[in-house]
């Protein structure tokens, strides 16, 4: 199961691994098959165990790339349209996952293409409710998590996409390449790049620089 979308605890590390999906490379169990086929026929009740199965998945990948977002909701319902629509076409040589994943990173994309950077106001971070030593850390770890998406809304789309897919939901290169549907080793100088963008900012940022720095271990 994946973790929550809470991103307040840090990034894991400077590379900032959070989260590995483990169904990403497997082969499809026949659970996957029957369910997509099911689906395909239009069977309601498998649509909406599909739906039930990997709405909280979409939505953690979603939100590792964009960060809080007013569309968030409309962007899980496009993503589900689309699997719904194009369902027929699974045929099990990937996980049901990591299929729903592709798809997931395409209606992503789409959406930061059309957009343009830098168009839509990330949403701040509540203030905590409790002045408590913990929860200092916890606003200050969730304003350098805002800063450093604000990084993120201005740097090329598909770099955006590689380094959140990467840094931030803890898949690897392989991963990353396989949806996007990019070869390794331009994925690897998308992150690159984004990963040189961030640093820029940060040094003009010491709350960024100083957590990301923490997060390092250094």
């Amino acid at each position: 199961m994946l973790c929550s979308c809470d991103l307040s605890g840090g990034l894991g590390h400077y590379g900032l691994v959070m989260v590995i999906d483990p169904a990403m490379s497997s082969a499809a169990p026949e659970d996957d098959v029957r369910l997509a086929a099911a689906c395909a026929d239009g069977d309601r009740e498998a649509q909406r165990t599909l739906f039930r199965t990997y709405r909280d998945r979409v939505h953690a990948t979603l939100y590792r790339i964009m960060g809080s977002n007013r569309d968030m909701e409309d962007l899980v319902q496009d993503v589900f349209l689309q699997v719904y629509r194009s369902i027929h076409s699974y045929r099990g040589d990937a996980r049901l996952g990591t299929w729903i994943s592709r798809i997931t990173t395409r209606v992503a994309f789409a959406y930061l293409s059309r957009r343009g950077p830098g168009t839509v106001t990330l949403e701040a971070v509540p203030d905590p409710v409790a002045a408590t030593p913990s929860a200092e850390r916890q606003a200050v770890a969730r304003e350098a998590m805002r800063r450093l998406y604000g990084v993120l809304e201005r740097i090329e789309t598909k770099q955006r996409i590689a380094f959140s897919l990467h840094a931030i939901d803890g898949r690897s290169i392989r991963e990353v390449a396989e949806m996007t549907g990019a070869s390794v080793t331009a994925t690897k100088t998308r992150i690159w790049r984004a990963r040189k963008e961030i640093d820029k900012r940060a040094g003009k940022d010491p709350l960024l620089a100083s957590f990301l720095k923490k997060e390092n271990g250094a």
